[in-house]
């Protein structure tokens, strides 16, 4: 886990907020800088560090986005709007526990340039102490949450927030992001359709700096194109004034230090779970990482739980999780 991080660390070491602040009002344009899918992730994380997000053109292909589609329009139109006009939006239909409903999530979260971004982003190491020696840990990231979000005609524009507030993440104290998070389109998204809001630079705000609706600019991007962004940066679905539905599909990559927002564990089979690439598994939670958070004993010892799902008696031995 640990060999991405440093090839990009020149970028994360050297982050400074308010020098940061001062290059970004500097930089300050009408919208997201947009890129193409063969960027680099230095390139990326670069812009997403300074603006705090960033739109990567056709990161998707064409049959991923369609398998997404076939698989999660079924869900979306088997659930109710939200149960609030404010932020739930009483128009907009969500549908979870993604990984269980699409093969086609493992596309998504197993993209090089975004899993890269993630980890380069999220993956600072901690010097820490055993004895009078120090060490640094560098810390695992997980899958945080999924969503299809499909904002219907009428549907007004959503408070602008922070997903990092789940966290209750503190800016700049915490001096370190907790979450990146992809907005995948599935359908175009246009300014018209409800395509996230975004405050570009609001990532350099402190805790006590109110957003306001008229900072925030649309994202406006084709299907299979991407936001990229971070936990700290405002954002909010977007006003539709079309007769058309604007369907997304969104997913976090966060410190694996944190409570999941969504809990993958029961979200997702575990016969499901087998069967996905070993990289994914442990995204998902199944490994314990440098840190070793989410052991679990066998035999009085704290075994990596990655250890465990090759095991066929899984189930009885310990007792728990669905096996369909």
């Amino acid at each position: 886990m640990d060999s991405i991080y440093p090839r990009h660390s020149h970028l994360i070491k050297s982050f400074d907020y308010d020098d940061n602040l001062r290059k970004w009002a500097r930089h300050m344009s009408d919208g997201l800088t947009t890129l193409p899918s063969s960027t680099t992730i230095d390139e990326a994380v670069e812009i997403i560090l300074r603006d705090g997000g960033v739109i990567i053109e056709n990161l998707y292909t064409a049959a991923t986005i369609a398998g997404l589609l076939a698989d999660l329009e079924p869900a979306l139109q088997k659930v109710r709007g939200g149960d609030d006009e404010v932020f739930a939006g009483t128009q907009t239909r969500r549908a979870g526990s993604l990984f269980a409903r699409s093969p086609h999530m493992a596309d998504v979260a197993l993209s090089p340039l975004y899993l890269g971004i993630s980890r380069a982003i999220l993956q600072k190491p901690v010097d820490v102490f055993f004895g009078e020696d120090s060490t640094p840990i560098t810390p695992d990231i997980q899958v945080g949450m999924t969503q299809a979000i499909q904002i219907a005609p009428g549907q007004g524009a959503q408070p602008i927030h922070r997903d990092d507030t789940v966290f209750l993440w503190r800016h700049p104290s915490f001096g370190r992001e907790a979450r990146v998070q992809i907005m995948v389109a599935v359908t175009d998204f246009t300014k018209e359709n409800g395509g996230t809001l975004v405050i570009p630079g609001s990532h350099l705000w402190d805790d006590t700096r109110k957003p306001t609706a008229a900072e925030a600019v649309s994202t406006e991007m084709r299907a299979g194109s991407a936001l990229i962004f971070i936990g700290s940066t405002y954002h909010g679905g977007g006003n539709n004034t079309t007769d058309e539905r604007r369907t997304g599909v969104t997913m976090s990559f966060d410190l694996s230090t944190l409570r999941q927002e969504e809990n993958q564990y029961l979200s997702i089979p575990l016969a499901t779970v087998k069967g996905f690439p070993v990289e994914l598994q442990r995204l998902l939670g199944w490994s314990a990482g440098d840190n070793f958070m989410g052991w679990i004993e066998m035999e009085g010892q704290m075994v990596d739980p990655h250890s465990l799902l090759a095991r066929d008696d899984y189930p009885s031995a310990l007792g728990g999780l669905p096996v369909s």
